[in-house]
């Protein structure tokens, strides 16, 4: 079983479990109590982080060649919008030409899993789902095909002379699950309708930035797939503003790239764009300068430190690096910066940001690949604009 808690920065956190491994664990149950004709109010699953989970079962209802069951979704202290919602699975035995066409494209000869309410359909190139299929990823669909297979090995059964020409249907649904999708990213990935039942381990990881890593990753792959090879990166919602309205940047080609500019250089480079434009406020974009690549103010907070080296490399007065120093907020230097006649120390900050970007992505002359980056004040005013 799995470690119920872990230690981050020295405090305990409760882990959790995604929707995959409730999609999985309420199929298992429901296959279970078809076979057996009983109620259970708990299953056992494998997860691929290589640990069980014991899952809760409610909401059984049942036919008489069909279970429907449900598992309550999990996320530990790492809590987002799928936090409490009930993840339910169908099992039912259908005749061949009962398989809906509707489906995911991961299936085995007798079983096939389909989605229903509040489950979202792909609508995008890029992702590892074909578009117009179930927004069910291929971790969990891999983990249900595993549990239906050793629960039918447990029961000893064969399982042809048992469906006699049938086959196993499984349809995945969230009777919450549209609503709850209008507070995710699934609109930036191509998801329409619904949830997605992701999960690639099984199991949610508290405090972890993973999970958000990869829907990042996973609206870049969606740009690129439809066949851009620039892309505008900024930390939030002030350098995507800033970019669309004063620079007339199309919202769709601009990535929010949160505080991982390191992560999400190295994947523009893996999916193969020519350029990419960096543009945010300086208080995040100074510290690439500097060459700190996740710009969250726990990770690193040199912004002082590299606007003075700056400073003084270009001759300032001491008194203008301590009142510099002094400032509390970055627009605060900027103001003072200005006044005393030395703005120029921000084309040397740009400069320097997007040279260390292409530093820290490796890139050589064979790479083809150009950066810029843009730095704005507060007001949405540029201060610099690379040239290297």
């Amino acid at each position: 079983m799995i470690d119920e808690f872990v230690y981050v920065d020295g405090k305990k956190y409760r882990r959790g479990y995604t929707s995959g491994s409730c999609a999985c664990g309420a199929t298992k149950a429901a296959l279970i109590m078809l076979l057996e004709k009983r109620n259970i109010n708990e299953v056992r699953i494998g997860t691929p982080k290589g640990v069980d989970l014991d899952l809760k079962i409610e909401n059984i209802s049942r036919g008489k060649d069909w279970v429907q069951c449900s598992v309550k979704k999990d996320g530990g202290d790492d809590i987002d919008a799928t936090h409490g919602m009930d993840i339910f699975a169908r099992l039912e035995l259908v005749q061949a030409d009962q398989v809906p066409d509707f489906r995911s494209d991961l299936d085995s000869d007798y079983l096939f899993i389909t989605s229903g309410q509040g489950i979202g359909r792909v609508t995008k190139k890029g992702l590892d789902i074909r578009p117009g299929r179930p927004a069910i990823n291929r971790v969990p669909l891999k983990m249900i095909l595993k549990e239906v297979q050793e629960t039918l090995d447990e029961a000893g059964l064969d399982i042809y002379d048992y469906l006699g020409g049938r086959k196993i249907l499984v349809t995945i649904f969230a009777p919450q699950g549209q609503e709850i999708a209008k507070r995710t990213f699934n609109s930036n990935l191509g998801i329409g309708g619904g949830i997605s039942i992701i999960g690639t381990t099984g199991i949610v990881e508290p405090m972890s930035d993973e999970g958000w890593k990869k829907a990042l990753s996973a609206e870049l792959a969606i740009k690129r797939a439809e066949g851009r090879e620039a892309i505008i990166l900024v930390p939030g919602n002030i350098g995507r503003d800033i970019m669309a309205k004063s620079y007339g940047a199309d919202l769709d080609g601009i990535v929010k790239m949160s505080n991982f500019i390191g992560y999400m250089l190295m994947e523009t480079k893996r999916l193969g764009f020519r350029k990419v434009i960096i543009g945010g406020h300086i208080g995040k974009l100074i510290k690439l300068s500097g060459g700190i690549t996740n710009s969250h103010s726990r990770v690193a907070d040199a912004r002082s430190e590299i606007m003075v080296a700056n400073l003084a490399l270009l001759g300032a007065p001491l008194e203008l690096l301590k009142e510099v120093d002094a400032c509390l907020s970055t627009d605060a230097m900027v103001d003072i910066i200005r006044k005393a006649g030395y703005s120029q120390v921000f084309k040397v900050l740009a400069d320097k940001a997007a040279s260390k970007a292409k530093v820290y992505m490796r890139l050589g002359q064979e790479d083809h690949m150009d950066i810029e980056v843009y730095l704005f004040s507060m007001d949405g005013s540029l201060l610099a604009k690379s040239q290297i």
